[in-house]
C-alpha cells in the first residue's frame, strides 16, 4: 500500500512539474515573440516616420515607396499570432503526451488513432489548409497590406482585413467583399511603385508641332509646382510625340507618373489644364468642322377650309 502511494505521488509530483515547465516555458515564450514583434515594429516605423516623399515640383523622382505604417503592423500582428498559437500547441502537446505517459498510457495505439484522423481531417479540410497557407505565404511575401488597392481577381478593391483565411476588401461602390485566401489565383496590387497618368491631346493637322509641345510642356511644369500635384506628381510630365495622325487631326501622347492610385484625379487635372493652354495660346484642340445653323422656316398660315374644320357648314 505504501509503495503505491509513494509510486502515486512520485507520478503526481512528475506530472505538476510537468505541467509547471510547460506553461512557464509557454509564457517566456509568447512573451518573447510578443516583444520581438513590438521591437520590431518601432525600428520599422522610426526611419518611415523621419522620411519624406519627394515630389515632381522638387525637382526629385521617386525611386520607392513607403509602406503604410498600419499595413506592417498588422502584418507583423498576424505571423506573431501564429507563432504564438504554434509554439502553445507545440508545448502544450507535448505535455499532454508526457502526463498520459505518466499515468501508464501507451502511446503507440494512441498515436497511430491520431494519425488516422489527422488524414481524415486533412482530406475533409484541405481548402482550410489551403487558405491558410496562402495566408501565411501573402504575409511573409508582402504582396498587399492594409489601405492597398487590389486586384484579386474574384474582387477588387481597397484591403480592409487581412487574416489567414479571409482577406476583406471594399469594393468601389461601397460594398464589402470576403475573399478566401485558397480562391486568390493572381494579384494586382495597384498601390505599389507608381502609377501612369496618359492623356491624349487632339489638335488640327495644321498645328505646329513644335508650339504645341511647348505649351504643354509649360502647362506640365506649371501643374507640377502647384499643391497637391506637386506630391502626387513623381517625375515632369513628358510630350510622348504624335500617336495618330488622320486627315483633319493630329493625337499628341502625354504621360505623366504619379503616386500610386492618384492616376486618374491627375489625368483630370492634366486634361483640364492641357485644354485651357492650348485656348489661351490659340491652338484649335478640335477637329472637327462647325456644323452650320440650320435655318427653320416659319409655318404656313392656315387655310381658311382648315381653320374651319370644327365650325357648322352651311346647309342649301
Amino acid at each position: 500500500m505504501g509503495d503505491n502511494w509513494e509510486a502515486w505521488l512520485t507520478h503526481g509530483l512528475r506530472i505538476v512539474l510537468i505541467l509547471a515547465v510547460a506553461f512557464t516555458v509557454r509564457f517566456v515564450v509568447r512573451r518573447a515573440i510578443s516583444r520581438l514583434v513590438g521591437r520590431l515594429n518601432r525600428e520599422e516605423a522610426a526611419p518611415r516616420r523621419a522620411g519624406t516623399r519627394t515630389g515632381a515640383g522638387h525637382g526629385g523622382g521617386h525611386t520607392g515607396f513607403a509602406v503604410n505604417p498600419e499595413r506592417r503592423r498588422q502584418r507583423s500582428e498576424t505571423i506573431g499570432s501564429v507563432l504564438r498559437s504554434t509554439a502553445s500547441v507545440v508545448i502544450l502537446g507535448t505535455a499532454a503526451l508526457m502526463v498520459l505517459s505518466e499515468l501508464g498510457v501507451q502511446l503507440g495505439p494512441l498515436m497511430a488513432s491520431a494519425g488516422i484522423a489527422g488524414v481524415a481531417v486533412g482530406f475533409g479540410a484541405r481548402s482550410l489548409v489551403a487558405d491558410v497557407l496562402n495566408g501565411m505565404f501573402m504575409l511573409l511575401e508582402d504582396q498587399y497590406g492594409v489601405g492597398d488597392t487590389i486586384d484579386a481577381g474574384e474582387a477588387s478593391g481597397t484591403v480592409l482585413e487581412i487574416g489567414l483565411r479571409v482577406t476583406t476588401l471594399r469594393g468601389e461602390q461601397g460594398e464589402i467583399w470576403y475573399v478566401r485566401n485558397g480562391e486568390i489565383k493572381r494579384i494586382g496590387n495597384l498601390s505599389q511603385g507608381w502609377s501612369t497618368a496618359a492623356v491624349d491631346v487632339e489638335v488640327t493637322a495644321d498645328a505646329d508641332l513644335d508650339h504645341v509641345r511647348k505649351v504643354i510642356t509649360a502647362a506640365g511644369d506649371e501643374m507640377s509646382s502647384t499643391a497637391p500635384y506637386d506630391e502626387l506628381l513623381w517625375e515632369p510630365v513628358k510630350v510622348l510625340g504624335v500617336d495618330s495622325v488622320t486627315r483633319d487631326a493630329m493625337v499628341v501622347r502625354v504621360m505623366a507618373k504619379a503616386l500610386p492610385g492618384a492616376g486618374p484625379d491627375v489625368e483630370r487635372e492634366l486634361r483640364w489644364r492641357i485644354r485651357r493652354a492650348l485656348a489661351a495660346a490659340g491652338i484649335a484642340s478640335d477637329a472637327r468642322p462647325t456644323a452650320e445653323p440650320v435655318t427653320v422656316p416659319p409655318p404656313s398660315p392656315a387655310a381658311p377650309e382648315a381653320a374651319g374644320d370644327g365650325a357648322p357648314k352651311e346647309q342649301s
